[in-house]
């Protein structure tokens, strides 16, 4: 196994603590849930550059990078969803619950992660693997488009912002913070960045999905 197939492996292997650790209470574990996403999201590039930069690209690298990262957009994506979902806590008594301080903190209020994202994210993840094992088994390769890659971006920027307000509301929290000023100027900004690569991330999905399908589409039917 060369360097760029251990690293790949190393995020896979990472990717059980990025999802357990944001559930968590402390704010310690969720600070290193989120340098953890930092390195499998640097090594994803890193580990792809280096392959191709010293000729080691392989069969097991095409295999196991796709791999890594689609358990790491899904170990991420599942915990921010249950994480964020608008009212957290069961009331017993009926009234109406407390929305859940993992919320994302914007001017025009709180803002979860409504299942239908999820849904649309990892629905599209898993068509274009499908897609893509079709097509070359029919000889065409589908090469990364540029509205992909950038969908890439604005995923790991939207799952980063996430990942970072879990660790800082939580600290913020056991710090008596929540009340100043100067934290609730971070929490707009914070919230402002993850919703705005958000909505970035789900139109480019739905966009290069589109693209493929056009691109591509009729060329996979005419070979079937």
């Amino acid at each position: 196994m060369n360097l760029p197939n251990a690293i790949t492996m190393g995020r896979i292997a990472l990717t059980p603590l990025i999802a357990w650790l944001p559930f968590t209470t402390s704010w310690s574990a969720r600070l290193f849930a989120f340098v953890l996403f930092l390195v499998a999201a640097i090594t994803d590039y890193w580990d792809g550059h280096l392959a191709r930069q010293r000729n080691l690209v392989t069969d097991l690298g095409r295999l196991l990078d796709p791999l890594a990262d689609k358990l790491l957009l899904l170990a991420t994506l599942v915990p921010m969803y249950l994480l964020q979902r608008h009212y957290a806590f069961v009331v017993p008594d009926g009234s109406t619950p407390t929305p859940s301080p993992l919320l994302f903190d914007t001017p025009l209020g709180k803002v979860s992660l409504p299942l239908w994202i999820v849904v649309i994210v990892l629905g599209r993840e898993l068509f274009m693997t499908i897609f893509r094992q079709v097509a070359a088994r029919r000889g065409l390769v589908i090469a990364a488009i540029g509205p992909a890659k950038w969908k890439t971006t604005f995923q790991s920027i939207w799952l980063g912002a996430a990942y970072f307000w879990f660790f800082a509301i939580t600290l913020a929290t056991h710090r008596g913070w929540v009340t100043e000023s100067a934290w609730r100027a971070f929490a707009l900004f914070n919230g402002f960045v993850g919703v705005v690569s958000m909505v970035g991330a789900v139109a480019l999905t739905l966009w290069s999905l589109w693209l493929y399908l056009r691109r591509y589409g009729g060329q996979v039917l005419r070979a079937a």
